[in-house]
């Protein structure tokens, strides 16, 4: 598949604070679609945002990182008036975001409150761990200090557009730089991203689009509630003809190794008492551990 022929989609969302399991919700989404050409240069883009009205309040330091205040939010719209919009731009998508753990957990959450799931995208590409990749001598990952060693401008930070557009804007930069090759399964292995597992094998897609084993003791179960054998997958073997071999295919055995460095390494470093700006939302992650404080 060329993924360069198909939009990406870059997004973003400004939170009531850092806990999506705690109880902290979503006051702002944005996707920004981009369309590349040929030689990998952006030619469009269609902006989409949503004001969401979390129903708790917004704590002040919040509104002082983004500017969002319980008035702005009054009279927009709660997470389920939006979510069937929010799907349908990420559903099947090459999305992208700038520590997607982040956004992806609060996301999940929002759905799950509404007995809905997260709407398995084509590919997920972090930009935080393409910098990683890209700038291993790096001392920050922060969006706006990889945006500045690329030439892309990042004004009004700590707003869902502004940081989605800079954050697809980065891994279109990236991969014009190191000449990505126009191939879906190349550009993921270069990025280190997830995409859709096999279509063969003992993980596949249920009737809601959801990422589920479909085989074994978990069958119809997402894999991401049980990670424990999602992992027994990558190893587990089988007596042949007096020796061992594998007991599933190398394809599957490369998706679950990948899906577990991604979704499983918990990189994002985020201390529930810390409300200083640069620990906010896209910046939390990651300064290198050799930096001060």
């Amino acid at each position: 598949m060329r993924w360069k022929r198909r939009a990406f989609v870059a997004f973003d969302t400004e939170t009531t604070g850092l806990q999506p399991f705690a109880g902290d919700r979503i006051i702002e989404f944005a996707a920004v679609v981009f369309r590349l050409d040929d030689s990998g240069h952006v030619v469009d883009r269609q902006d989409h945002s949503y004001l969401i009205n979390p129903g708790i309040p917004i704590p002040r330091k919040v509104t002082e990182i983004t500017g969002i205040s319980d008035g702005d939010v009054v009279g927009a719209p709660a997470f389920e008036a939006v979510a069937d919009n929010i799907e349908a731009i990420l559903r099947d998508s090459v999305s992208v975001a700038h520590n997607y753990p982040f956004d992806l957990a609060f996301l999940t959450k929002e759905f799950q409150r509404i007995g809905r799931w997260w709407p398995e995208p084509l590919a997920e590409i972090d930009t935080v761990d393409l910098s990683i990749r890209c700038f291993s001598d790096a001392r920050s990952h922060r969006l706006a200090d990889v945006c500045s060693r690329l030439g892309v401008v990042l004004d009004g930070a700590h707003r869902a557009t502004n940081d989605a557009a800079a954050c697809g804007e980065v891994f279109a930069a990236l991969a014009r730089r190191h000449d990505v090759e126009d191939d879906l399964q190349a550009m993921l292995d270069w990025a280190g991203a997830i995409g859709r597992p096999p279509e063969v094998g003992p993980i596949g897609l249920d009737e809601h689009s959801r990422v589920v084993f479909a085989e074994g003791p978990h069958q119809g179960s997402p894999v991401a509630e049980h990670p424990i054998h999602l992992a027994w997958l990558e190893k587990a073997r089988e007596r042949v003809d007096g020796g061992w071999r594998f007991r599933f295919p190398e394809s599957t055995r490369n998706w679950v190794r990948r899906w577990l460095e991604v979704r499983g390494s918990g990189r994002a470093k985020q201390h529930a008492k810390s409300f200083h700006a640069e620990d906010w939302v896209l910046d939390s992650c990651i300064a290198s551990p050799r930096m001060n404080p």
